[in-house]
């Protein structure tokens, strides 16, 4: 399924072999462990999103925009418990409530992060979408916009980071999403 979705310029995504997505979520949760967030609760964000509902199955597509310095990732998970999956994505939006600015001291190097949900929905019972625009003690900023949509036991999410994505972008990410969730 993941092979046949393409990006708004019309690139196929490439999907991601299992091993290297697994060892991305384990180095994400190691990073995870030692990094402190002021304040704490903005923990949660993320907690949910470094998380893949045990005993579910995964897998994910990417693909690379030179030009527009962008990438995309696509996730699609058949959960074994779907509530599980509803409730991280609630934790989501809770946290962005109360988390519109936080930082994360992560490896010595202190990040100042500013999120905010995003209005787009996806065909999903469950939606949910933010921008974060993370920024480095040196200056360097990156924008991460996350949206996730849950069908019945079928999750779908979709990540675009780049140095100039916007709440403009989540159109094309709720349409991969939408196709996915078609499927289930």
């Amino acid at each position: 399924m993941l092979a046949t979705l393409k990006d708004a310029q019309g690139r196929p995504l490439t999907v991601v072999p299992a091993a290297q997505i697994d060892q991305g979520i384990i180095k994400a949760k190691e990073l995870l462990k030692t990094a402190v967030f002021t304040p704490p609760e903005c923990k949660a964000l993320s907690d949910s999103n470094a998380q893949v509902p045990e005993d579910s199955t995964y897998a994910a597509g990417t693909t690379v925009s030179a030009e527009a310095k962008t990438s995309i990732v696509v996730t699609v998970i058949a959960l074994k418990n779907a509530q599980e999956m509803a409730d991280q994505l609630e934790a989501s939006k809770n946290a962005v409530a109360t988390c519109s600015n936080f930082t994360i001291e992560l490896g010595g190097q202190k990040i100042t992060t500013e999120i905010q949900q995003t209005d787009v929905k996806t065909t999903g019972d469950q939606s949910f979408g933010a921008l974060g625009k993370q920024t480095l003690a040196t200056g360097e900023t990156q924008t991460t916009l996350t949206m996730t949509g849950i069908k019945g036991t079928l999750a779908a999410t979709a990540v675009k980071v780049g140095p100039a994505v916007t709440p403009n972008d989540a159109p094309e990410l709720a349409q991969l999403i939408d196709t996915v969730l078609a499927h289930g």
